[in-house]
């Protein structure tokens, strides 16, 4: 029998593993060894490879061989707990080691006195890839004796043969909330996939790229540039998916309740509370104090086998109904659900639990304590977001510890229209309460998975409002003002009639525009404007059909692309298609596969690129694989009814590019027998905007996605934390593009519409029909509110305002333009925006 031989990396006395007195090694859980009870004070390479981590305690050391096989070298028992005291590391993680070099000194006479034992585990954590033989036991050994045989099995071959590849890239976080809990989550998925090792690095500090919780703690905010590294199979791929990853994280917008908007100084002469606005809105109503109900956990432990078996059954009922209600949500909802869902699998925090249980806690204790530590990490990293983010942990403890106690919490119902008053409340604890008028918190904060929950359920919620809140009776009428950050815990007659006159003036508003959101919408003068709505799931479709919509202006279909290894089928595109179409009435406009650059697949194979937002994305990757759009070409033919099908090409630069995919339509219709729909251009470049003459002569309609318009007009990367703010696409420069667009359809006789963001918003209404844009796609939620405005409008009074902004100099002048009177018409009295 050949193969690597481990030499002693202690002097003392060598015994079988299974007389550790410890079960997490004594029964092979971290793998096959033995175990060395040391007389020495130092511990040195076994073999010759590369230190793979160096644990923040230095009592341990992660070595890869050569082959492949995997070291783990452990001092003492429960040294952990000694916090790198009496330990003095001499390498560092990725570090070269030859055979006998010196990895870390110890006090031995510390570690006898302070530790739980001296029995020193070394061990092969990969013992599947190996035949692991025992040479020496029972005897006492030096430094350099052998110890133990590793002969490679024909899989660990195998996986040597292709896990002897690292890779490792940089990359540059820009979302202004860096990796916090969802993007973290989003990273761990990628890293999961990984046969080998894979670690973030920011600075000095390393997280394991599984860990949420890790990668949280690493504290990475706007700006930070962090490696990725990877070892293994398939680890250029790995580094890849992660950086597509962060691409599609910095991408993101960040939740409009995540946005902080400060309260005025709460004067105490008033009365007032001063708080920060979580989501936005009034509020009047009784205030409720919630009693908060722990979860009551077990002291005592059955033993390691039974504890772990109830641990591992509550992590997977958690799991079960996290996953029942991510099914029934979208948004910001589903994702912070997701978040959670990732953190329930955490390694790192099951391993913490897994140490516990070892040492003979029950599975609540331990579930608790590893909890316990996450949260400390967390609140000790100086970060408010990431402080925030602990509540998200607590959340979890509780479900997990609800479980184990067999029963649900008892969950006080509040009175109807009641405000919350809460010290900190958890995303689960909000999630199931019906019926409240608004909350307010004494802490957290406004980018909290509370508030953004607040914000996806319209209640009005007031965070970081400190502890004069907590003062409030219970029962008290209360003013909740989050838009002015303040609520009035004890308000006059004369302040209850102001605010309840408010209140009812913006509900009258409200249900006016939806009581006439289904009709058609004209200016005040009697000009049609279409007004569709911007879909990405069937979710999405159903609320713009309630809200009025009439029909649908983009279909984002990249939504069945990302995350996934494999890009949809034929028949399951076509199924999706199909099923949101018969959610809406009205045209259905499809935009092809908008992916690369911000929204990358890791199954695309695409090269990594200097600048991704100015290489290969939208109609550039649909022309360099054309089986991909011949699918989906298919998909939408298949799936979209006769007469409402449109289908629209993203990015397009060139005629040619549009030529292009009209040939493979062409061919894909004559080979299914079906006719050829409208076939329009996306509208996002200069150049195609300079060109819309030439594009609108072959093209059916163009409509212009204003937010890549806007970022590449400007040169400004819209993802980039000093820049994005000012990334508005009301700059006169992206104003007078619009007009040339417009300009060039209607040479053509061609249809122009917005489905970027400036359609959704009011004050850019007015100045996008004074440009002669006839339809605008908006979000299915601001459908009510955008046509009410638009039936108040005089569309030739739009057509001044356009013109006046087109001649001033920046977009904050243009916003100054627009909110001054709205241009209605004048021989119309009482018309309403």
């Amino acid at each position: 029998m050949s193969g690597l031989v481990l030499t002693s990396p202690l002097a003392g006395w060598a015994a079988p593993l299974e007389e550790t007195p410890d079960p997490v090694f004594a029964e092979k859980m971290m793998g096959e060894g033995l175990a060395i009870d040391p007389t020495g004070e130092a511990l040195f390479a076994p073999c010759a490879g590369v230190v793979i981590k160096v644990h923040a305690a230095r009592h341990a050391v992660t070595l890869r061989a050569d082959n492949g096989a995997e070291i783990l070298l452990h001092v003492g028992l429960e040294t952990v707990a000694l916090g790198g005291e009496g330990f003095e590391a001499h390498v560092g993680d990725g570090q070269r080691v030859a055979t006998g070099d010196r990895l870390v000194s110890f006090d031995l006479d510390l570690l006898a006195g302070r530790a739980e034992s001296l029995i020193s585990p070394v061990l092969v954590t990969n013992p599947e890839a190996f035949q692991v033989r025992v040479l020496r036991t029972g005897c006492e050994v030096a430094v350099g004796d052998p110890i133990l045989q590793l002969v490679a099995t024909d899989a660990g071959q195998a996986a040597h043969s292709a896990g002897g590849a690292s890779a490792s890239r940089r990359v540059r976080v820009t979302h202004p909330h860096g990796l916090h809990a969802r993007p973290a989550a989003q990273i761990a998925v990628e890293a999961k996939r990984a046969a080998g090792e894979v670690e973030l690095v920011l600075g000095e500090a390393r997280a394991n790229a599984r860990s949420p919780v890790a990668i949280m703690t690493l504290g990475v905010g706007a700006g930070d540039e962090i490696a990725i590294h990877a070892t293994g199979p398939g680890a250029e791929q790995v580094v890849a998916a992660i950086v597509a990853a962060v691409e599609r994280i910095n991408a993101a917008p960040a939740p409009a309740a995540e946005v902080a908007v400060a309260a005025a100084p709460a004067d105490p002469s008033d009365g007032m509370i001063g708080g920060v606005r979580g989501s936005p809105g009034l509020a009047i109503g009784p205030a409720w104090r919630r009693a908060v109900q722990a979860a009551p956990v077990s002291e005592s432990a059955a033993g390691f086998a039974e504890e772990a078996a109830a641990l591992d059954a509550a992590l997977a009922a958690a799991a079960t109904a996290l996953q029942a209600r991510r099914g029934r949500l979208a948004g910001d909802a589903r994702a912070i659900v997701e978040a959670h869902l990732a953190l329930l699998e955490d390694p790192d925090l099951r391993t913490a639990a897994g140490d516990r249980l070892a040492r003979g806690a029950s599975a609540g204790v331990a579930w608790r304590d590893a909890i316990g530590a996450g949260v400390d990490a967390l609140q000790r990293s100086g970060d408010a977001r990431l402080a925030e983010r602990a509540l998200d942990l607590r959340d979890l403890e509780q479900r997990v510890l609800w479980r184990l106690a067999g029963r649900e919490p008892e969950r006080a119902a509040p009175p109807p229209g009641a405000i919350l008053i809460a010290e900190d409340l958890l995303p689960s604890d909000l999630a199931g309460l019906e019926g409240l008028a608004g909350l307010c918190t004494a802490g957290g904060g406004p980018t909290s998975h509370v508030a953004v929950l607040a914000a996806a359920m319209d209640i009005p919620a007031l965070v970081a409002a400190g502890p004069a809140v907590l003062g409030v009776a219970d029962g008290q009428t209360v003013i909740l003002d989050a838009d002015a950050g303040r609520l009035d815990p004890a308000p006059d007659a004369a302040r209850l009639q102001a605010a309840r006159a408010e209140l009812a003036a913006r509900k009258a508003a409200d249900l006016q525009a939806l009581a006439t959101a289904a009709e058609p919408c004209l200016t005040a003068d009697g000009l049609r404007i279409e007004v569709l709505a911007n879909v990405g799931a069937v979710a999405d479709a159903r609320l713009a059909a309630r809200n009025g919509a009439e029909g649908c202006g983009l279909l984002r279909t990249e939504f069945l692309f990302l995350d996934r290894d494999t890009p949809p089928s034929e028949t399951e595109q076509a199924a999706r298609y199909r099923e949101i179409a018969g959610a809406l009435a009205g045209p259905i406009v499809i935009r092809t596969l908008d992916i690369g650059g911000d929204k990358p697949a890791p199954y695309l194979a695409l090269p990594a690129e200097e600048n991704p937002a100015l290489g290969l994305r939208g109609v550039r990757v649909s022309l360099r694989r054309p089986d991909l759009l011949a699918t989906q070409l298919r998909a939408i033919l298949q799936a979209a009814p006769a007469g409402r099908c449109r289908i629209m090409v993203p990015m397009v630069a060139s005629l040619s590019e549009l030529q292009a995919v009209r040939r493979s339509l062409a061919g894909e219709a004559a080979a299914l027998g079906c006719e050829v729909p409208p076939l329009g251009v996306m509208i996002e470049t200069p150049a195609a905007a300079a060109t819309a003459d030439l594009i609108a002569a072959a093209a059916d309609f163009l409509s212009i996605g204003t937010n890549d318009l806007a970022q590449y007009t400007l040169a400004m990367d819209r993802g980039h934390p000093a820049l994005a703010a000012e990334v508005d696409a009301l700059h006169p420069a992206v104003l007078r593009l619009i007009r040339m667009t417009v300009a060039g359809a209607a040479a053509h006789g061609r249809p122009v519409s917005v489905c970027g963001g400036l359609a959704s918003d009011a004050i850019a209404a007015p100045i996008l029909i004074g440009l002669g844009v006839t339809t605008l796609s908006v979000a299915p939620a601001r459908i009510p509110a955008i046509k009410a405005l638009i039936r108040g409008l005089d569309a030739s009074a739009c057509r001044e305002l356009a013109a006046r902004a087109c001649d001033v100099a920046s977009a904050a002048e243009v916003r100054a333009l627009a909110l001054q009177p709205k241009p209605r018409r004048r021989a119309v009295k009482g018309a309403s925006a």
